[in-house]
Protein backbone atom coordinates (compact mmCIF):
# COMPACT_ATOMS: atom_id res chain seq x y z
CA UNK A 1 0.00 0.00 0.00
CA UNK A 2 0.97 3.38 -1.29
CA UNK A 3 1.55 6.39 1.66
CA UNK A 4 -1.23 8.50 0.02
CA UNK A 5 0.02 12.03 -0.07
CA UNK A 6 -1.85 13.33 -3.07
CA UNK A 7 -4.57 16.82 -3.62
CA UNK A 8 -7.27 13.97 -2.57
CA UNK A 9 -8.43 11.36 -2.49
CA UNK A 10 -6.40 11.24 0.74
CA UNK A 11 -5.17 8.80 4.06
CA UNK A 12 -8.38 7.65 5.79
CA UNK A 13 -8.51 7.29 9.38
CA UNK A 14 -8.61 3.78 11.09
CA UNK A 15 -12.13 5.18 13.10
CA UNK A 16 -13.53 6.16 9.66
CA UNK A 17 -12.82 2.67 7.88
CA UNK A 18 -14.27 0.94 10.84
CA UNK A 19 -17.53 3.03 11.19
CA UNK A 20 -18.01 1.96 7.21
CA UNK A 21 -18.35 -1.96 8.13
CA UNK A 22 -21.22 -1.06 10.94
CA UNK A 23 -24.21 -3.29 10.97
CA UNK A 24 -26.89 -1.39 8.31
CA UNK A 25 -30.26 -1.26 8.63
CA UNK A 26 -32.99 -0.06 5.81
CA UNK A 27 -32.59 3.30 5.04
CA UNK A 28 -35.25 4.04 3.01
CA UNK A 29 -37.72 3.00 6.00
CA UNK A 30 -35.96 3.29 9.35
CA UNK A 31 -36.97 6.52 11.00
CA UNK A 32 -33.79 6.00 13.21
CA UNK A 33 -31.72 6.35 10.04
CA UNK A 34 -33.62 9.56 9.08
CA UNK A 35 -32.68 11.30 12.26
CA UNK A 36 -28.83 10.42 11.58
CA UNK A 37 -28.60 11.48 8.36
CA UNK A 38 -30.13 14.65 9.35
CA UNK A 39 -27.63 15.26 12.89
CA UNK A 40 -24.99 14.46 10.23
CA UNK A 41 -26.09 17.40 7.65
CA UNK A 42 -26.66 19.59 11.45
CA UNK A 43 -23.30 19.07 12.30
CA UNK A 44 -21.57 19.66 8.76
CA UNK A 45 -23.53 23.07 8.48
CA UNK A 46 -22.31 23.74 12.53
CA UNK A 47 -18.68 23.16 11.40
CA UNK A 48 -18.87 25.26 8.62
CA UNK A 49 -20.54 28.34 10.39
CA UNK A 50 -23.63 28.40 8.81
CA UNK A 51 -27.27 28.53 9.67
CA UNK A 52 -28.03 26.90 6.22
CA UNK A 53 -29.13 23.57 5.31
CA UNK A 54 -26.57 20.85 4.24
CA UNK A 55 -27.70 17.92 2.13
CA UNK A 56 -25.48 14.90 1.51
CA UNK A 57 -25.70 13.33 -1.92
CA UNK A 58 -24.47 9.77 -3.02
CA UNK A 59 -22.01 10.92 -5.46
CA UNK A 60 -18.17 12.05 -5.93
CA UNK A 61 -17.72 16.10 -5.38
CA UNK A 62 -18.19 16.90 -9.03
CA UNK A 63 -22.40 15.43 -8.32
CA UNK A 64 -22.78 18.39 -6.45
CA UNK A 65 -21.22 21.30 -8.34
CA UNK A 66 -23.33 19.84 -11.40
CA UNK A 67 -26.66 19.43 -8.84
CA UNK A 68 -26.06 23.41 -7.72
CA UNK A 69 -25.53 24.26 -11.51
CA UNK A 70 -28.58 21.91 -12.78
CA UNK A 71 -30.97 23.55 -10.33
CA UNK A 72 -30.16 27.07 -10.32
CA UNK A 73 -29.81 27.72 -14.12
CA UNK A 74 -32.93 27.96 -16.01
CA UNK A 75 -32.47 27.95 -20.48
CA UNK A 76 -31.37 31.86 -21.23
CA UNK A 77 -29.52 32.50 -17.50
CA UNK A 78 -26.48 34.74 -17.66
CA UNK A 79 -23.71 33.21 -15.12
CA UNK A 80 -20.53 34.82 -14.35
CA UNK A 81 -18.13 32.03 -13.88
CA UNK A 82 -14.90 33.05 -12.53
CA UNK A 83 -12.05 31.75 -14.01
CA UNK A 84 -8.39 31.39 -12.63
CA UNK A 85 -7.97 27.93 -13.40
CA UNK A 86 -9.02 24.58 -14.27
CA UNK A 87 -11.77 24.06 -12.26
CA UNK A 88 -12.90 26.96 -12.65
CA UNK A 89 -13.52 27.42 -16.39
CA UNK A 90 -14.76 24.01 -16.33
CA UNK A 91 -17.92 25.56 -14.38
CA UNK A 92 -18.91 26.63 -18.15
CA UNK A 93 -19.57 23.34 -19.18
CA UNK A 94 -22.47 22.69 -16.34
CA UNK A 95 -23.95 26.08 -17.16
CA UNK A 96 -24.01 25.31 -20.61
CA UNK A 97 -25.79 22.00 -20.48
CA UNK A 98 -28.69 23.41 -18.64
CA UNK A 99 -29.35 25.60 -20.92
CA UNK A 100 -27.62 28.91 -19.20
CA UNK A 101 -25.04 31.69 -21.05
CA UNK A 102 -21.89 31.19 -18.95
CA UNK A 103 -19.37 34.45 -19.00
CA UNK A 104 -16.20 34.14 -17.84
CA UNK A 105 -14.39 36.54 -16.26
CA UNK A 106 -10.95 34.78 -16.46
CA UNK A 107 -7.53 36.60 -14.75
CA UNK A 108 -4.45 34.95 -14.49
CA UNK A 109 -3.82 31.03 -13.12
CA UNK A 110 -0.96 32.05 -11.71
CA UNK A 111 -2.79 33.81 -8.60
CA UNK A 112 -5.46 34.48 -6.92
CA UNK A 113 -8.51 36.58 -8.14
CA UNK A 114 -7.77 40.47 -7.74
CA UNK A 115 -10.77 41.05 -5.29
CA UNK A 116 -10.44 44.88 -5.97
CA UNK A 117 -10.11 44.52 -9.76
CA UNK A 118 -13.15 42.39 -9.67
CA UNK A 119 -15.00 44.80 -7.62
CA UNK A 120 -14.43 47.20 -10.67
CA UNK A 121 -15.86 44.82 -13.28
CA UNK A 122 -18.98 44.84 -11.70
CA UNK A 123 -19.96 48.34 -11.36
CA UNK A 124 -20.92 47.89 -15.06
CA UNK A 125 -21.14 43.97 -15.43
CA UNK A 126 -23.71 42.77 -12.67
CA UNK A 127 -26.85 41.43 -14.48
CA UNK A 128 -25.99 37.56 -13.94
CA UNK A 129 -28.14 35.44 -12.04
CA UNK A 130 -25.65 33.71 -10.22
CA UNK A 131 -21.90 33.39 -10.12
CA UNK A 132 -19.82 30.37 -9.91
CA UNK A 133 -16.53 30.59 -7.93
CA UNK A 134 -13.74 27.87 -6.99
CA UNK A 135 -12.12 27.95 -3.43
CA UNK A 136 -9.60 26.10 -3.81
CA UNK A 137 -8.40 25.02 -7.64
CA UNK A 138 -6.54 22.05 -7.08
CA UNK A 139 -4.58 22.05 -10.02
CA UNK A 140 -2.54 24.57 -9.44
CA UNK A 141 -3.36 24.66 -5.29
CA UNK A 142 -4.59 28.02 -6.11
CA UNK A 143 -7.06 30.01 -3.37
CA UNK A 144 -9.57 32.33 -3.60
CA UNK A 145 -10.89 34.67 -1.15
CA UNK A 146 -14.33 33.94 -1.10
CA UNK A 147 -15.14 35.54 1.90
CA UNK A 148 -14.56 38.79 0.40
CA UNK A 149 -15.90 37.57 -3.44
CA UNK A 150 -19.20 36.21 -2.19
CA UNK A 151 -20.44 39.35 -0.16
CA UNK A 152 -19.23 41.33 -3.22
CA UNK A 153 -21.66 39.19 -4.89
CA UNK A 154 -24.51 39.59 -2.93
CA UNK A 155 -24.53 43.29 -2.94
CA UNK A 156 -25.76 43.33 -6.61
CA UNK A 157 -28.36 40.71 -6.09
CA UNK A 158 -26.11 37.84 -6.94
CA UNK A 159 -26.32 34.28 -6.00
CA UNK A 160 -23.08 32.19 -5.59
CA UNK A 161 -21.94 29.07 -5.84
CA UNK A 162 -18.49 28.06 -4.79
CA UNK A 163 -17.01 24.49 -5.11
CA UNK A 164 -14.81 24.40 -1.70
CA UNK A 165 -14.32 20.16 -2.26
CA UNK A 166 -10.78 20.84 -1.83
CA UNK A 167 -10.79 23.83 0.40
CA UNK A 168 -12.77 22.91 2.96
CA UNK A 169 -11.91 21.44 6.35
CA UNK A 170 -8.49 22.54 5.41
CA UNK A 171 -8.74 26.27 4.41
CA UNK A 172 -11.24 28.36 7.00
CA UNK A 173 -14.72 28.81 5.77
CA UNK A 174 -17.16 30.68 7.55
CA UNK A 175 -20.49 30.31 5.14
CA UNK A 176 -22.83 32.86 6.87
CA UNK A 177 -20.33 35.51 6.99
CA UNK A 178 -19.37 35.12 3.69
CA UNK A 179 -22.75 35.74 2.63
CA UNK A 180 -22.40 32.34 0.49
CA UNK A 181 -25.31 30.76 -0.82
CA UNK A 182 -24.35 27.12 -2.31
CA UNK A 183 -20.75 25.79 -0.79
CA UNK A 184 -19.85 22.18 -1.96
CA UNK A 185 -17.92 19.69 -0.43
CA UNK A 186 -16.61 16.04 -0.82
CA UNK A 187 -16.02 13.39 1.23
CA UNK A 188 -12.26 12.32 -0.42
CA UNK A 189 -10.48 15.65 0.55
CA UNK A 190 -9.66 16.84 3.97
CA UNK A 191 -13.06 15.50 5.33
CA UNK A 192 -10.46 12.33 5.23
CA UNK A 193 -12.85 9.81 4.48
CA UNK A 194 -13.47 7.51 1.20
CA UNK A 195 -14.55 8.85 -2.03
CA UNK A 196 -18.65 8.80 -2.47
CA UNK A 197 -20.03 11.42 -0.94
CA UNK A 198 -20.58 15.25 -1.35
CA UNK A 199 -22.47 18.11 0.83
CA UNK A 200 -24.54 20.91 -0.49
CA UNK A 201 -24.99 23.73 2.06
CA UNK A 202 -27.80 26.18 0.65
CA UNK A 203 -29.23 29.49 1.41
CA UNK A 204 -32.44 30.38 1.75
CA UNK A 205 -31.72 32.75 -1.37
CA UNK A 206 -30.50 29.94 -3.43
CA UNK A 207 -33.76 27.65 -2.32
CA UNK A 208 -36.06 30.23 -3.58
CA UNK A 209 -34.01 31.12 -6.87
CA UNK A 210 -34.50 27.07 -7.04
CA UNK A 211 -37.85 26.50 -6.10
CA UNK A 212 -39.61 29.22 -8.07
CA UNK A 213 -37.78 28.19 -11.16
CA UNK A 214 -40.19 28.82 -14.62
CA UNK A 215 -39.20 25.27 -16.22
CA UNK A 216 -39.00 22.20 -14.71
CA UNK A 217 -35.05 20.76 -13.71
CA UNK A 218 -33.53 18.97 -16.50
CA UNK A 219 -32.22 16.35 -14.38
CA UNK A 220 -33.52 14.16 -11.34
CA UNK A 221 -30.05 12.91 -9.49
CA UNK A 222 -28.94 16.57 -9.87
CA UNK A 223 -31.72 18.03 -8.59
CA UNK A 224 -31.62 19.60 -5.23
CA UNK A 225 -35.49 20.36 -5.22
CA UNK A 226 -36.06 16.62 -5.07
CA UNK A 227 -34.96 16.37 -1.31
CA UNK A 228 -37.05 19.22 -0.30
CA UNK A 229 -39.02 17.95 3.37
CA UNK A 230 -37.37 15.19 2.92
CA UNK A 231 -37.13 14.92 7.24
CA UNK A 232 -40.96 15.51 6.98
CA UNK A 233 -42.34 12.90 4.74
CA UNK A 234 -39.18 10.24 5.73
CA UNK A 235 -38.74 9.70 2.00
CA UNK A 236 -35.65 10.02 0.59
CA UNK A 237 -35.22 10.87 -3.22
CA UNK A 238 -33.47 7.86 -3.68
CA UNK A 239 -31.58 5.51 -1.49
CA UNK A 240 -28.86 6.86 0.62
CA UNK A 241 -25.29 4.90 0.74
CA UNK A 242 -25.59 3.71 4.83
CA UNK A 243 -22.15 2.95 5.21
CA UNK A 244 -20.89 6.14 3.30
CA UNK A 245 -22.78 7.55 5.39
CA UNK A 246 -21.62 5.96 8.55
CA UNK A 247 -17.96 6.51 7.92
CA UNK A 248 -18.68 10.72 6.73
CA UNK A 249 -19.98 11.00 10.44
CA UNK A 250 -16.61 9.54 12.12
CA UNK A 251 -14.79 11.70 9.80
CA UNK A 252 -16.81 15.02 10.57
CA UNK A 253 -16.72 13.79 14.72
CA UNK A 254 -12.79 14.02 13.42
CA UNK A 255 -12.68 17.36 12.64
CA UNK A 256 -14.85 18.73 15.43
CA UNK A 257 -12.68 16.92 17.76
CA UNK A 258 -9.00 18.11 15.97
CA UNK A 259 -9.05 21.93 17.84
CA UNK A 260 -5.25 21.96 15.49
CA UNK A 261 -6.77 21.53 12.85
CA UNK A 262 -6.39 24.86 10.98
CA UNK A 263 -3.29 25.55 12.48
CA UNK A 264 -1.52 22.67 11.70
CA UNK A 265 -2.67 22.94 7.78
CA UNK A 266 -1.28 26.42 7.25
CA UNK A 267 2.30 25.43 9.36
CA UNK A 268 2.64 22.29 7.07
CA UNK A 269 1.71 24.31 3.88
CA UNK A 270 4.20 27.25 4.77
CA UNK A 271 6.61 25.32 5.50
CA UNK A 272 6.37 22.99 2.67
CA UNK A 273 6.57 26.04 0.36
CA UNK A 274 9.67 27.39 2.06
CA UNK A 275 11.78 23.83 1.88
CA UNK A 276 10.56 24.32 -1.92
CA UNK A 277 12.06 27.36 -2.18
CA UNK A 278 15.46 26.70 0.08
CA UNK A 279 16.00 23.75 -2.27
CA UNK A 280 16.22 25.38 -5.45
CA UNK A 281 12.69 24.27 -6.66
CA UNK A 282 10.18 27.02 -8.19
CA UNK A 283 6.91 27.25 -6.27
CA UNK A 284 3.84 27.22 -9.43
CA UNK A 285 1.90 29.85 -7.89
CA UNK A 286 3.08 33.51 -7.20
CA UNK A 287 -0.21 34.02 -5.08
CA UNK A 288 -3.33 32.77 -3.41
CA UNK A 289 -1.51 29.20 -1.87
CA UNK A 290 -3.94 26.83 -0.11
CA UNK A 291 -3.12 25.40 3.00
CA UNK A 292 -4.34 21.57 1.40
CA UNK A 293 -1.58 21.06 -1.64
CA UNK A 294 1.58 22.38 -2.30
CA UNK A 295 2.25 22.83 -6.61
CA UNK A 296 5.80 22.95 -7.65
CA UNK A 297 7.41 23.28 -11.19
CA UNK A 298 9.12 20.22 -12.32
CA UNK A 299 12.74 20.65 -12.64
CA UNK A 300 14.31 21.37 -16.10
CA UNK A 301 15.89 17.87 -17.30
CA UNK A 302 13.48 16.15 -15.60
CA UNK A 303 9.84 14.59 -16.00
CA UNK A 304 6.62 14.47 -14.02
CA UNK A 305 6.59 10.61 -14.95
CA UNK A 306 10.40 10.05 -13.41
CA UNK A 307 9.29 11.70 -10.26
CA UNK A 308 6.07 10.55 -9.64
CA UNK A 309 7.51 6.78 -10.69
CA UNK A 310 10.37 6.96 -8.32
CA UNK A 311 8.53 7.68 -5.43
CA UNK A 312 5.88 4.98 -5.54
CA UNK A 313 8.40 2.11 -6.47
CA UNK A 314 11.57 3.37 -4.24
CA UNK A 315 9.41 4.95 -1.46
CA UNK A 316 6.19 3.56 -1.38
CA UNK A 317 4.65 7.14 -1.75
CA UNK A 318 2.14 8.70 -3.78
CA UNK A 319 2.45 12.26 -5.31
CA UNK A 320 0.88 13.57 -8.06
CA UNK A 321 0.76 15.47 -11.16
CA UNK A 322 -1.46 17.57 -12.99
CA UNK A 323 -4.03 17.49 -15.76
CA UNK A 324 -5.14 20.33 -18.86
CA UNK A 325 -2.36 22.68 -19.45
CA UNK A 326 -0.26 21.59 -16.53
CA UNK A 327 -0.04 17.55 -17.55
CA UNK A 328 3.91 17.13 -17.31
CA UNK A 329 4.81 20.48 -15.90
CA UNK A 330 4.17 20.20 -11.93
CA UNK A 331 3.91 17.89 -9.05
CA UNK A 332 1.72 17.97 -6.31
CA UNK A 333 1.75 16.89 -3.05
CA UNK A 334 -1.64 16.85 -0.70
CA UNK A 335 -1.04 17.53 2.85
CA UNK A 336 -4.71 18.09 3.45
CA UNK A 337 -6.92 16.37 6.04
CA UNK A 338 -5.21 13.26 7.50
CA UNK A 339 -2.32 13.60 5.66
CA UNK A 340 -1.63 16.72 7.01
CA UNK A 341 0.85 15.35 9.61
CA UNK A 342 4.27 16.57 10.54
CA UNK A 343 5.45 12.94 9.93
CA UNK A 344 4.72 12.16 6.83
CA UNK A 345 5.25 15.46 5.56
CA UNK A 346 8.79 14.53 6.80
CA UNK A 347 8.88 11.44 5.12
CA UNK A 348 7.37 12.46 1.82
CA UNK A 349 10.19 15.05 1.63
CA UNK A 350 12.80 13.05 2.60
CA UNK A 351 11.92 10.18 -0.03
CA UNK A 352 11.20 13.63 -2.26
CA UNK A 353 14.98 14.60 -1.62
CA UNK A 354 16.37 11.46 -2.41
CA UNK A 355 14.45 10.84 -5.87
CA UNK A 356 15.72 14.28 -6.69
CA UNK A 357 18.90 13.21 -5.83
CA UNK A 358 18.63 9.88 -7.55
CA UNK A 359 17.50 11.72 -10.69
CA UNK A 360 20.40 13.82 -11.04
CA UNK A 361 18.76 17.33 -9.81
CA UNK A 362 21.50 19.21 -7.64
CA UNK A 363 19.42 20.95 -4.91
CA UNK A 364 20.69 23.88 -2.79
CA UNK A 365 19.79 22.42 0.58
CA UNK A 366 17.54 19.68 1.52
CA UNK A 367 13.32 19.58 1.56
CA UNK A 368 13.72 18.06 4.74
CA UNK A 369 15.80 19.72 7.32
CA UNK A 370 14.52 23.03 4.92
CA UNK A 371 10.87 22.09 6.17
CA UNK A 372 12.09 21.11 9.80
CA UNK A 373 13.79 24.35 10.15
CA UNK A 374 10.48 26.26 8.93
CA UNK A 375 7.77 24.02 10.99
CA UNK A 376 7.08 26.49 13.48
Amino acid sequence: MYKIMTPGPVQVPENVRLARSRSTTNADLDPVFYDEYKELCELISELLHTKNETLILSGEGILGLEAACATLTEPGDRVLVLDNGIYGAGFADFVTMYGGEPVLYTTDYLNEIDVDAFAEFLKDNHDFKYAAVVHCDTPSGVLNDVHRICPLLKSYGILSVVDSVSGMFGNELDIDQGQMDIVCGGSQKAVSAPPGLTFVTISDDAKKAMENRKVPVASFYCNLNIFKDYYEKQWFPYTMPISDIYGLVAAMENIKNDADLYTRHHKIAVATRKAIEEAGLTNHLQSGFSDTVTVFNVPEGLTANDILNRMQEAHGIMLAGSFGDLEGKVIRIGHMGASANEADMIATLAALDETLAYLGWEAKATLVESFQKNFV
